[in-house]
């Protein structure tokens, strides 16, 4: 799937305009966020946030690292 895009004017901003088949796509709705990140051949635009996903993998290590104090909090 490709879509060419056109910035336009929104308010004091501009945006772009997200085709119903792209936001069918990536599963989106109004007021949804999506994420630009660069990548080596440009940007990309998805839906995965990899600030949350660095977190939720530190998380995930202190939840296994400390495993015996959770059960015990979980009592």
């Amino acid at each position: 799937m490709h879509f060419t895009l056109k910035l336009t004017q929104i308010g004091n901003s501009v945006g772009v305009i997200l085709p119903k088949e792209a936001l069918a796509a990536l599963k989106l709705e109004k007021g949804d966020s999506i994420h630009l990140t660069e990548s080596p051949d440009g940007f990309r635009v998805t839906t995965f946030d990899p600030d949350f996903a660095e977190q939720m993998s530190l998380a995930e290590d202190i939840m296994k690292k400390r495993r015996h104090v959770l059960r015990e909090l979980a009592k």
